[in-house]
């Protein structure tokens, strides 16, 4: 009897509706979400201190109207269209696309593993901020940040906090969990977003940091810095890793989609945008080094904010900014393998999460050590952090873009990919007649020279 009244609860739970957002605007911000993360707030400040100031934010500002969005459409139409998970969803507009959505839901492990360890350390930077980074001078603080994530404990610890905070969201589901969660994370983001730039414009000589930021200096453009603004758009936005194509999933088909598309890259890019207004006038105003490139978060803007009335403050809420941030990104990742699990596997969403979180926090354990006591150990000439970094950004993102591209342009064919997006002819406008072509021809040959540049085939 016992037995009897088991299996009749299983098959009453096989048979609940699909989860599904409850509103557009929740799925706005958790499409946002997971386009926000490390690369708006961590990356893209370095890729422009490296490549060009203002030439390098107008090149991607027109990566991300050509590129970026039209990806966007792409992967939003494959994972409305299919209702399911990403790799059955690929594989309802052909059967022999599955390989793209196993190619997610491998990549989602490698990203996991580096993106949890450096999201925990915006966690304890997040902390160690509030009480001022221990009363360090400017001087010191690439000492601190380097005998941290060298330690062979303590990154350990906030990987799994942050681990941790990913996985207790996606097991509450769809709409309890993501949804509810970024309508709160993402309006948090955007206020303390703006306090910060308001204080970073009010620092004296913040002036000339703002010219060099937004004054584009085209004698700076050469094909490195198209390539590099390409690169970035893939890693900011979130696509070619079928985390899209899983949120979308859980759409309604009233939904407009290429309204969404639109609204979701201009809240990536406008996070990106206030991110260089934080730093880049700050940077100024101190007369330190823009080109500073990855450190220039968790060293050279902590030094800022020690020289800073009040520093401490604007520093815990700078990477508290950053840690949300990191989250939002970080559940879209963990959704993609466990919606496979749960609906091909028939795995409870609390196992496939704690499942595919636990793997991750291990796969992690290598990262962190990379950085200490495996400092030394190399596989194909880099350190595990560097492999996983190089792999997810260089390969997995932009194979699995293009991929998805040439499987709406040239397999599912203009008339039921234009249906998708336009609600069967109801939508109509420029972008809906524009996005084909551009999804057909533009965005392969641009991705497959991000591809080129990237495994080293081809020198511009």
């Amino acid at each position: 009897m016992a037995v009897e009244s088991r299996v009749s609860a299983e098959r009453i739970q096989d048979q609940k509706p699909r989860d599904q957002f409850k509103s557009q605007l929740g799925f706005i911000f958790a499409a946002a979400g997971s386009a926000v993360g490390l690369g708006n707030i961590w990356r893209f400040p370095y890729m422009t201190g490296t490549n060009g100031g203002g030439a390098f934010v107008l090149l991607y500002l027109i990566c991300v109207l050509f590129v970026g969005a039209s990806l966007l459409l792409v992967e939003f139409a494959i994972g409305r269209n299919g209702k399911t998970n990403a790799i059955e969803s690929y594989a309802k507009i052909r059967k022999g696309a599955k390989w793209i959505g196993f190619l997610g839901f491998f990549s989602a492990f490698i990203f996991l593993s580096y993106y949890s360890v450096v999201s925990g350390w915006t966690v304890y930077y997040s902390i160690q901020s509030f009480f001022g980074l221990n009363g360090l001078a400017p001087d010191q603080i690439g000492n601190f940040f380097g005998a941290f994530i060298s330690d062979p404990v303590k990154p350990l610890m906030y990987h799994g906090i942050f681990m941790a905070l990913t996985v207790g969201i996606i097991i509450k589901g769809v709409s309890q969990g993501i949804e509810k969660s970024t309508k709160i994370m993402m309006p948090m983001l955007f206020v303390l977003l703006i306090i910060l730039v308001i204080r970073a414009l009010t620092l004296p000589g913040a002036w000339e940091g703002i010219k060099w930021y937004l004054t584009p200096d085209l004698s700076k453009i050469t094909g490195g810095v198209w390539i590099a603004a390409l690169g970035q758009v893939f890693f900011s936005m979130s696509v070619g890793m079928s985390g899209m194509v899983t949120y979308a999933s859980y759409l309604g088909k009233h939904e407009n989609l290429p309204k969404t598309s639109i609204i979701v890259a201009l809240m990536d890019t406008s996070v990106a945008l206030l991110a260089g207004l934080i730093i880049f006038p700050a940077v100024f105003s101190f007369g330190l080094e823009p080109g500073a490139g990855p450190g220039l978060v968790f060293i050279t803007l902590p030094a800022v904010f020690a020289q800073m009335p009040l520093g401490s403050i604007f520093s815990f809420m700078f990477f508290v900014l950053l840690a949300i941030a990191c989250l939002t990104s970080s559940i879209s990742i963990l959704e993609m393998p466990v919606s496979y699990l749960i609906e091909t596997r028939k795995m409870a969403r609390t196992k496939a999460a704690l499942l595919v979180g636990a793997i991750a926090y291990v796969m992690g354990i290598a990262v962190s050590f990379s950085f200490g006591i495996w400092s030394d150990f190399t596989l194909f000439g880099k350190g595990v952090f560097d492999l996983f970094d190089y792999f997810g950004s260089n390969i997995s993102l932009p194979l699995g873009g293009l991929a998805a591209a040439i499987l709406v342009g040239w397999f599912w064919g203009e008339k039921d990919a234009v249906a998708e997006i336009s609600n069967n002819g109801e939508i109509k406008g420029t972008i809906v007649k524009a996005w084909f072509p551009v999804v057909k021809y533009v965005v392969p040959v641009t991705v497959v020279l991000i591809f080129l540049s990237n495994l080293g085939i081809l020198k511009i």
